[in-house]
């Protein structure tokens, strides 16, 4: 879908759409339609529910005297409320409202409102940021889907004041829902289609943005000693990759900055059948998003390369299939990991901090990172304890912590950190090895993983971010239809923008 910017006119064909605020306070633009529909949207709002709060809307079709199919009035709710987040939310509603309407063309007023910080190109760049995230769909296994069932909402054009300005501020972050739709591609697709060879493919992709990517099979692993990767994925045909991917954007004077990157890790799984320790068969397809820890990674990587983010960062994604086969890996085998640490693996379900014991030690000695990031759909204990609203965040340095919390709290990708602790990594303590990947009891699932994944990072500032409950969505939210959400992307690209960044 097309977003475009042109300067404030009242609308003569399509679809119109103004904004309200709390209490049934039209806006300026909303106020002049008005007037040339004599009095439409005040007798429609009169006999509605409608009170212009936040999230609400309302419709008025065919409005007399005019040539417009429809006018959608959105609620924007208290002025001192109204900011970024509010304003992608209010986009995204906007689309989803058009996009079953039938109208094919569509233009929206955005103009300054007194008690709002923002300026009126701020607010149409945030607007049009949201519903171009709202609009993604993935489709295109749906071969026989008739033409009547699809969206013909070919774009929203925002009108506003200073429409250069809002054009080239979203232009920024249009990249940024690049990066979240390459995101929601690769974990929405099936896994016969997506496995560790064909996202590696799908990474290297990122070589025409500039980034470059490395791809390391299974032999190359081996050599390195990654043990705990490649028992996980011994049991499939599918061979096993690590892919190292880098954006050098610090520069100074034109020149790039050799400073140390910071990095995020993220847990690919492309499918996880629990291996030896078999998953049950219901809901067992769902599975196919246990790589989305590894789609951040690489939709963020396309996100900061494509806005040409002024910053060093590494990624590197584990890929592999946990598959029962005959050589698949089993409850008491004892592996070497990279970091010389033996593991003894009692469940083949908890594999993705093997994947990641490996992949974060690698990361951490090879290019000594200011800081990692991992994320990974670790553990279902973490949507026992946070539902399907927060992920769960853990970390090593408070001051790393404090700064995701509080980018996500601005953005709508909120994180709650728990505990970790002595007493928590006695409980991984093995008597055959120098720790085994469960604790054996019922208690404190997620910490024990994320106490485990502690150990391969040293002293390095750390965070995991357990995104087993926000990767994937049984419903529709403002800014994403139902299915991968891409959680993660805007959170750790604020974090890199607001904090990391050469401004």
């Amino acid at each position: 879908m097309k977003i475009a910017f042109s300067n404030l006119a009242v609308p003569t064909t399509g679809a119109a759409v103004v904004a309200a605020l709390d209490g049934r306070k039209l806006t300026k633009s909303a106020l002049e339609l008005n007037k040339k529909t004599g009095g439409a949207i005040n007798r429609a709002i009169k006999a509605s529910r409608f009170k212009g709060k936040k999230g609400q809307s309302l419709t008025v079709l065919a409005p007399q005297g005019t040539r417009l199919e429809r006018i959608l009035i959105v609620g924007l709710g208290k002025p001192k409320e109204i900011d970024a987040r509010a304003l992608q939310d209010a986009g995204g509603d906007v689309y989803a409202v058009l996009s079953r309407s039938g109208s094919s063309a569509s233009f929206m007023l955005v103009e300054r409102i007194d008690g709002c910080n923002l300026s009126a190109a701020e607010m149409a760049a945030q607007v049009g940021f949201g519903a171009r995230l709202r609009s993604y769909q993935f489709d295109k296994y749906r071969t026989k889907e008739k033409s009547k069932d699809k969206p013909i909402l070919k774009g929203i054009n925002l009108l506003c004041n200073q429409s250069g300005l809002a054009r080239k501020r979203f232009a920024g972050l249009d990249k940024i829902a690049n990066g979240v739709f390459m995101t929601r591609d690769v974990i929405s697709e099936p896994p016969n289609i997506l496995y560790p060879e064909t996202l590696a493919k799908r990474a290297k992709e990122l070589t025409k943005l500039g980034v470059r990517v490395e791809v390391l099979g299974a032999t190359q692993m081996k050599r390195l000693g990654m043990g705990a990767l490649l028992g996980v994925g011994q049991g499939s045909a599918r061979e096993s990759k690590l892919v190292v991917m880098q954006w050098n954007g610090a520069t100074r004077k034109g020149k790039i900055r050799a400073e140390a990157p910071i990095a995020f890790v993220g847990k690919g799984v492309t499918f996880d059948t629990g291996g030896i320790s078999l998953k049950p068969s219901a809901g067992m397809e769902e599975m196919k998003y246990d790589m989305g820890g590894s789609g951040v990674v690489i939709g963020l990587m396309k996100a900061l390369a494509g806005r040409k983010a002024r910053v060093n960062v590494v990624g590197v994604v584990g890929l592999v299939e946990n598959m029962p086969g005959g050589n698949a890996q089993r409850p008491g085998d004892i592996v070497t990991s990279m970091s010389g640490q033996t593991i003894e693996v009692l469940n083949t379900d908890a594999e993705g901090r093997l994947v990641l014991a490996d992949a974060l030690h690698y990361t951490n000695d090879r290019f000594k990172p200011k800081f990692m990031v991992n994320l990974a759909t670790l553990t279902g204990a973490i949507i026992i304890s946070l539902g399907n609203e927060y992920a769960g965040l853990f970390s090593n340095n408070d001051r790393l912590a404090q700064r995701l919390e509080k980018v996500g709290e601005t953005i709508g990708e909120k994180v709650w950190r728990l505990p970790l602790g002595t007493a928590y990594d006695k409980m991984l303590k093995s008597d055959a090895a120098d720790i085994k990947n469960i604790s054996g009891g019922r208690g404190a699932g997620s910490i024990t993983a994320a106490q485990f994944l502690q150990r391969f990072v040293g002293k390095t500032p750390w965070a995991h971010l357990d995104i087993a409950g926000v990767t994937w969505a049984k419903k529709d939210s403002a800014t994403a239809p139902k299915g991968a959400t891409g959680f993660g992307v805007r959170l750790l690209d604020c974090l890199v923008a607001e904090y990391y960044e050469a401004k």
